[in-house]
């Protein structure tokens, strides 16, 4: 579907680009809708129930040996095992929702429970045995088609199979690790989408759109209050280069925009361009979702563990899972050229201005509410610590100053909830368990006791 959605992407010219954002709706529709599979699977089986008669009559196959009572008795058992196997995997779909979002966060439906195709295809599966052994059973009465009953049996045999491991997989799937590995996934991929570069020093201080005075023109968002999901950059840039001109995005991806705020600053011949091709490079929706917007797995995963963290279900392990996640990411963040808010032409000129999360936010975003929600616990307060000491080793030293900001607040944060010396020693060391890993003396805490 991606290949698709690009090529069409690259394909837009002229006013049939109005269409950018419709296509958007619809992809990301499509790729969370659980209905999409079963329904094709419907006229699939109809079709299918069809040629493999006329095969059957062709081929005059007799192999099975199969009698009209016996063929019918396997039918009806087929209909009745898919039929009970579709009720229990919707009832039992409707449940895990309810359960994963009391427990983990509700914005994790969308993005991993309805978009996961395992359920989709099995649930497709159901839905075509199910039609086709009802099909099957018309026109049996005088001649069984050995090769349609056959077919069936197959299919029988997949369904108790799928449904077998359907249970499985989603017992596996809903455990917090899996939930959290496969946003965490999803968020790496997005990163490297959109920072595609490595690191290439410090990032620069200072910004050209300072430079540009104010806007000759501003573009006001005239449609639904909704969230930012996705920018055609590519578009923007293009257009902007076509006028000699430069377009400001004034949202960042999932900033949620009001009716008649802001939406783009025109500079130079970007006047020229009009609201609506402006407008129709801008996929709006209820709901943020990770493919442009690399702090919304930071968000899922953070959601998770002050959930963990709260009075109510106090399952401060979980949150150290969820750590372990944010590590992976803000590796990754850290080694990437973050720098992208300007985007230039092939001569070197300022044609966009799309503003993306800097290392600092990203920074910001991982620590704050956790070390705020969790500083009274040893397990967090040494979690932190130690996914601060590892991305001091492994990211370049332009990004350590703000993870020795984040540091510094711990420190402050242990003396404030620790009364007990003992405690405050425990919790200056750093364990990637959590607590049950390394349990030594450190600085911190020997200045503690002092």
């Amino acid at each position: 579907m991606t290949q698709y959605f690009h090529a069409f992407e690259r394909l837009q010219i002229g006013e049939k680009q109005v269409s950018w954002s419709q296509f958007y709706k619809v992809r990301s529709y499509l790729r969370a809708s659980l209905w999409i599979v079963p329904f094709i699977a419907i006229p699939s089986a109809l079709i299918a129930i069809r040629i493999l008669r006329r095969v059957d009559l062709w081929l005059g196959w007799s192999f099975l040996d199969l009698t009209t009572p016996g063929a019918q008795a396997m039918l009806q058992g087929i209909v009745t095992a898919t039929l009970s196997f579709l009720v229990f995997t919707f009832g039992s779909l409707l449940v895990a929702i309810q359960v994963a979002s009391a427990q983990l966060t509700p914005r994790i439906i969308a993005t991993t429970l309805l978009r996961n195709s395992v359920v989709r295809n099995t649930v497709g599966i159901f839905i075509f045995t199910f039609l086709y052994a009802l099909s099957a059973q018309d026109r049996i009465e005088t001649r069984v088609p050995q090769l349609v009953i056959f077919f069936a049996a197959i299919l029988g045999v997949a369904c108790f199979a799928a449904f077998l491991f359907l249970i499985d997989y989603a017992s596996r799937l809903l455990r917090p690790i899996s939930i959290l590995a496969h946003v965490a996934n999803d968020g790496l991929a997005v990163i490297e989408n959109v920072y595609p570069e490595p690191s290439r020093g410090p990032d620069p201080a200072t910004s050209s759109a300072r430079k540009l005075g104010p806007p000759e023109r501003v573009v006001q968002h005239n449609k639904q209050s909704e969230i930012v999901l996705a920018v055609n950059v590519a578009f923007l840039s293009s257009e902007a280069e076509r006028v000699d001109g430069v377009i400001e995005f004034v949202p960042q991806v999932g900033d949620f925009v009001a009716i008649n705020e802001p939406l783009f600053n025109l500079f130079g011949g970007a006047y020229a361009v009009t609201d609506e091709i402006l407008c129709s490079a801008v996929a709006f929706g209820s709901e943020r979702t990770m493919e442009q917007d690399p702090t919304f797995a930071f968000r899922i995963v953070i959601d998770i563990a002050l959930k963990a963290l709260s009075p109510a279900i106090n399952d401060p392990t979980t949150a150290v899972l969820a750590i372990d996640q944010l590590q992976r990411m803000l590796r990754l963040a850290g080694s990437r050229h973050l720098r992208t808010d300007e985007i230039s032409d092939r001569s070197g000129r300022l044609r966009l201005i799309f503003r993306t999360p800097n290392w600092e936010d990203f920074v910001h975003l991982a620590f704050s509410e956790i070390r705020a929600c969790g500083s009274n616990n040893l397990q967090i307060v040494r979690r932190l610590r130690a996914m601060i000491e590892n991305l001091n080793q492994t990211l370049p030293q332009h990004r350590h100053p703000a993870l020795r900001q984040q540091q510094a607040l711990l420190d402050r944060d242990i003396e404030d909830r620790f009364r007990h010396p003992e405690d405050i020693a425990l919790a200056h060391v750093a364990d990637a368990q959590g607590l049950g890993g390394h349990s030594g003396k450190a600085k911190g805490g020997n200045r503690a006791k002092r």
